[in-house]
């Protein structure tokens, strides 16, 4: 895979941090960074994932009402 250059300015203390993270984990600092941006839009997929089950358990008999559910399917194929 490619890679692009960033260029990120942070404070002494953000970027000591971060090479004591990434030194820590036996990994660079470029690595560790790639891996807490990945964490990160991972998270918002699951927050987006989460966010969308809670919609729809929240109108699960609206859902149910207009377009039926799935109990009366299950029975009616048998």
């Amino acid at each position: 895979m490619a890679k692009t250059q960033l260029n990120v300015r942070v404070d002494e203390a953000t970027a000591e941090t971060a090479r004591e993270r990434a030194l820590q984990r036996g990994m660079s600092v470029n690595r560790y960074i790639e891996e807490l941006v990945q964490r990160d839009a991972g998270e918002v997929g699951h927050t987006f994932v989460d966010a969308a089950a809670d919609f729809m358990k929240s109108y699960e008999s609206v859902f149910a009402e207009e377009f039926g559910s799935r109990e009366s399917e299950g029975r009616s194929r048998t």
